[in-house]
């Protein structure tokens, strides 16, 4: 398919009014051939990620996580590794491109996908917060059945609990680290509010909220794979796509 076409159709879906102002998205690196027959589909682009990658030769690496999160001139003039990825990359002759907060919010992203995989019903953005996705359980849980439930449908192996009453029936969530936005779901009713990377002082403010919170690793936005690939197969069933899920959550260490 022509690239100019493929991105122009991705934009439909993902676009870039839907990213936040603070980040960083689109082309990242490469050189854009003029049809893109080949992708591979990548959380981050690393030098670990690209040896596995490259020996696809993809015509494209789309990305959730963008390659440059910040200024580029920047980057690439203080980080040697970087520089030298983008000299491999141009080498090589791929395209990267980045889809983040664009994904995160859209309609057929990654907190909509997050939402299904918990098979919530009436899926919705939250009004306070259009990022996040709410809805329904099929039947209420009890709060530690469901942290079960949620850690195998996301696919992850560990979460971290704050439990302040004992059922969820309406759930929300937002992957990665959008545990800040847990006011936005308890004002608007929901149980409980599912996401990541929660740094201390906001766990105590939502204990002290008496409100019910799931910490899950970052990790489980693995479903902006699985995701894209739907969408690039719809936009075009030629497409050649492959994925590499190379994220390792962290090893969780218990007392004995």
């Amino acid at each position: 398919m022509k690239t100019r076409s493929l991105l122009r159709k991705l934009a439909k879906f993902y676009p870039k009014r839907l990213r936040e102002p603070w980040d960083y998205g689109g082309f990242m690196a490469g050189k854009r051939k003029e049809e893109i027959k080949r992708v591979v589909l990548l959380l981050d682009l690393d030098p670990i990620s690209f040896a596995l990658a490259k020996d696809f030769h993809p015509d494209a690496i789309f990305t959730h996580h963008p390659f440059f999160f910040g200024p580029k001139k920047k980057i690439l003039k203080e980080d040697e590794e970087k520089a030298n990825l983008v000299r491999e990359i141009e080498k090589e002759n791929i395209m990267v491109f980045s889809y983040h907060t664009n994904f995160d919010a859209a309609i057929y992203g990654m907190n909509d996908a997050l939402a299904k995989k918990l098979l919530l019903e009436d899926i919705h953005p939250l009004v306070g917060d259009s990022m996040a996705f709410g809805g329904h359980l099929p039947q209420k849980m009890e709060i530690h059945e469901f942290a079960t439930y949620a850690l195998n449908k996301l696919g992850s192996e560990s979460a971290s609990l704050i439990a302040s009453s004992p059922y969820v029936y309406r759930v929300a969530i937002l992957g990665g680290a959008g545990s800040r936005s847990w006011k936005m779901a308890k004002e608007e009713g929901y149980d409980i509010f599912v996401s990541g990377d929660c740094p201390h002082h906001v766990r105590r403010d939502i204990i002290n909220a008496h409100y019910n919170y799931l910490d899950l690793p970052h990790e489980i936005e693995r479903a902006f794979m699985e995701r894209m690939k739907e969408v690039l197969l719809e936009i075009d069933p030629s497409l050649e796509i492959i994925s590499f899920d190379h994220e390792k959550e962290w090893e969780i260490i218990l007392k004995k």
